[in-house]
């Protein structure tokens, strides 16, 4: 019987991996070009001087920039040191791990091309930045930075060899990054899909609250890479609602455990006490009107 079970846990375990490694290698390769080749002043110029705007147009940032909640964190303290105002950066921080081709690309085919699902991540996913935002930007006036970086222009005259080598080497060390985080993410769910009853997982499936909350715990814990964690949200589509899945989706691209330990380091705590808090209840409640839909 134990051999069944670590059988299954492999084989699961295995599955997830094959599903998933793809969209992480396409997700370090098209970020490191970015982080390479589009300088952070391109970035700048193209948000307005509006709140609103400012916030709209920072979270919209996030479609066209590929980059995982690990590597979103240093780029949106860049950002404002480069006199990005604090909600604009803190939106597009919160948008650019979740709302990019690659992401949703790899949500419609986890979820057995659906486009419900895209849908439903990348709207609550907007929904929550934008609002988020709204809120930081009456609330801190100052930047919430634990120590302000002094920028300095780069050199714009970088021969394309440096670039290139530059790409690469930023390709490698996210893939190792975020490559062990997906793994121990993988083992994490194929290890409760096979040991734990699949009863207990049925009852707290089955609460219109409790679900939301158990897997937006689990997508903290698991910590998984954006472009990979729909193939494990979507092992769980026999047990856990919709809007459950969504909450888990788009709950750990905001926060979990590796970037809550990065954000402390950048930021105050107490703004990060804040952002949490805001993060948590309107995912909760967006997750919450999806399973009524």
């Amino acid at each position: 019987m134990n051999s069944q079970l670590f059988l299954q846990f492999n084989t699961i375990f295995i599955s997830i991996l094959i599903e998933s490694l793809p969209f992480i290698m396409l997700a370090v390769i098209v970020s490191a070009l970015i982080q390479v080749f589009v300088t952070d002043e391109m970035l700048a110029k193209v948000i307005p001087k509006n709140r609103f705007l400012s916030v709209l147009s920072a979270s919209a940032l996030g479609a066209v920039f590929p980059a995982c909640e690990c590597g979103i964190i240093p780029i949106a303290r860049r950002l404002m040191a480069k006199g990005v105002p604090l909600h604009a950066a803190i939106a597009f921080m919160l948008t650019g791990p979740v709302i990019n081709p690659v992401v949703l690309f790899s949500t419609y085919v986890a979820f057995g091309n659906s486009w419900k699902m895209v849908l439903y991540r990348g709207g609550l996913s907007f929904i929550v930045a934008f609002i988020v935002g709204l809120i930081l930007s009456f609330q801190f006036k100052e930047p919430q930075l634990k120590h302000m970086l002094t920028y300095q222009a780069a050199s714009q005259n970088i021969p394309l060899k440096r670039k290139i080598l530059g790409a690469f080497k930023h390709m490698v060390d996210e893939f190792f990054t975020v490559g062990k985080y997906l793994i121990v993410g993988a083992l994490i769910a194929a290890a409760v899909q096979t040991y734990m009853k699949t009863s207990i997982l049925t009852s707290i499936g089955h609460g219109e609250y409790s679900s939301s909350l158990v897997m937006m715990g689990l997508a903290y814990i698991m910590s998984l890479c954006s472009s990979a964690d729909a193939f494990v949200a979507a092992s769980f589509r026999s047990t856990f609602s919709t809007g459950a899945l969504v909450a888990f989706l788009v709950y750990g691209a905001k926060f979990d455990i590796k970037n809550t330990l990065m954000m402390l380091g950048v930021f105050k705590t107490k703004f990060v006490f804040f952002l949490f808090i805001y993060t948590t209840i309107l995912v909760l409640l967006g997750s919450i009107i999806i399973t009524k839909l």
